[in-house]
Formats: C-alpha cells, structure tokens, sequence
C-alpha cells in the first residue's frame, strides 16, 4: 500500500453546501447522510447544504455536518481504491479520523460529536471564555507570554497549528492580556477569534467529564491505520488510551505540528485533506514544506486525485 495520509479537518473548515455533489453523485453518500440524521435526529443534509450559515456553524450542528462530510470524501475515495495507511484529524476531525480507520462506528461517531458539541457550548455559557491567535511567535515564546499572562485570569495553549501559529484559550482578560503582550513581543500579528468559548481549556472541563461519560458507552477499536492523537502528537493503537485522549483532547492543546511530523517520521508518501476546505493544507506547507498533498473534499477533487494516484 502506498502510504497515503488521510487528514481530516476541524470546525472553521465549514461551508454552506459542502458534500453536496457528493450527495447528488453517490447514493452511498446519500445514505450516510441518512443514517447520520437519524442517528442524531437532525437533517444534516438540510443544515449541510442550505444551512443557514447561523445554523451550520451551531457548535453542536457543525460537529455531526463536518464529521458527516469527511466520510462522504472518504467514502468516495475508497470507491476509487483509494486507502488510507495512516489517519489523523484536527480537534474534532480527531472524531472522523477514527471513524475512517475503523475504530469508531460511524453511527457511534456523528452522536459522540453531536454531543462533543452541545457539552463545549454549554460549558462556554457557563464559563465565558476567549481565543487567540499568535502569529510570528514560537511555542517557547507564546508559553512564556501565557505565564505573564496568567496573572489577569486562566490563558493556555490551545492549538499547536504550525511554526509560527499558535492559539490560545482562556478567559477573555488574561487571553485580551496575552494578545497585548505579544504585540510588544514580535508577533507579526494577533487575532482574536468568534468562538463561542475557550477551547481546549480548563474553562471546558464540564465537557471533558462529560464526554468521559458519554465515550463510557461508545465502543473503541483498535485502528485499522495508522492513527495519530492531537493529545499524545503520535500514534496510538490501544483503544483505552484512545478513549482517554478523546476525552483528554477537550481540555488539552491540540499537537498539529507533531502529528504532521509523526506521520513524515514515518515516510507517509502523500497527505489527502479529506473534507471541506485547504485549511489543514496550509498548514502542512508550513510543518513540512517539502511535503506533497492534495485535496480530497469535492467531487472534482477526489476524481483528481485518485487519478493521481493510480498513475503514480
């Protein structure tokens, strides 16, 4: 098998009629939708393909829709004898990822997302939080700048993105606090982000020990690919540690750059971004400039790429 790495992405990589050609091409796909809108009853094609955008991008709607979209790609590339030899997925793309490498059931996966998502956002109402991005700054930087910080209110690392981008979370002073110094610090440039709390935080906990309760019941497999955890930044293989990420990922930063290099440590050949968007894409150029990748997420774009492949 060539090793080819699917990359799975994560909420912001949502539009208003993604997988719709999917859908309309592929009555496979039309019955994953299916059973994913009864699963969590909710019409995902409707809130995947009309929306409205205020809709789609309801944490608790985005999570299922996104997680639905990224196995319809994955589904079409299979048609094409197109496999992965090693999955990873950004936050929850972390969901999808195991969904494709056959550790989570798919049914099992739209409701522990669904889920994931009601818990986050009802944790942001009841601890108001923040995000950043810190642009131009290294992770020693950024950890030093998240001490001083500290002061003014709870501010962590939240997503170890790429060299150079990190996000922080926390509530909204001391992440406001850590925005100010970093633009005396060298950051080429700092935004805050429109989320609905403060990811991958301690201010989420209530959703961590909530989904520890949920994943209780969800059965986990070994992978049937190589998987990578946003927790640990390498692989995983024991489904009891992978539950224990799951519900440690919540809380803790997502290790993008280290998953990518975990994955190019093991000589993966190419890198597919299956879903929505060229978010994950970008990033990879920055981890790991040499590397090649393609997208996976529209129809036009998996016919490409399967071509691709079978020529190589």
């Amino acid at each position: 098998m060539q090793r080819i790495a699917f990359l799975f992405p994560g909420q912001g990589s949502q539009t208003v009629g993604m997988g719709r050609d999917l859908y309309e091409a592929s009555q496979e796909v039309r019955d994953l939708y299916e059973r994913a809108s009864e699963a969590v009853d909710l019409d995902l094609a409707a809130v995947s393909f009309e929306g409205p955008e205020d809709e789609l991008t309801r944490t608790d709607n985005t999570q299922p829709a996104l997680l639905v979209a990224g196995v319809a790609a994955m589904t079409e590339l299979l048609r094409r004898d197109v496999e992965p030899w090693a999955v990873a997925g950004h936050s929850l793309g972390e969901y999808t990822a195991l969904v494709a490498a056959g550790s989570i059931k798919f049914e099992d996966g739209v409701r522990a997302v669904r889920e994931r998502g009601r818990l986050m956002y009802e944790a942001g109402l009841a601890r108001p939080g923040s995000m950043a991005a810190l642009i131009g700054l290294d992770e020693e930087a950024v950890e030093a700048i998240v001490r001083q910080a500290s002061e003014a209110g709870v501010v962590q690392l939240a997503n170890l993105n790429a060299p150079g981008q990190i996000v922080i979370s926390g509530e909204v002073a001391a992440v406001r606090a850590a925005m100010d110094i970093a633009g005396t610090s060298g950051a080429r440039r700092v935004v805050e982000l429109k989320v609905s709390g403060a990811f991958h935080s301690e201010l989420v906990k209530d959703a961590s020990v909530g989904m520890e309760s949920f994943l209780a019941d969800v059965e986990i497999e070994e992978p049937r690919a190589v998987f990578v955890s946003n927790v640990s930044g390498g692989a995983v293989k024991n489904p009891d540690e992978i539950r224990r990420n799951l519900v440690a990922q919540v809380v803790s930063p997502v290790r993008w750059i280290d998953d990518v290099r975990a994955l190019t440590r093991r000589s993966a050949a190419l890198f597919l971004e299956v879903g929505p968007g060229n978010v994950l894409r970008g990033l990879l150029r920055k981890i790991e400039p040499g590397s090649r990748s393609l997208p996976a997420g529209r129809l036009e774009d998996i016919e490409r790429a399967a071509a691709e492949i079978a020529s190589l």
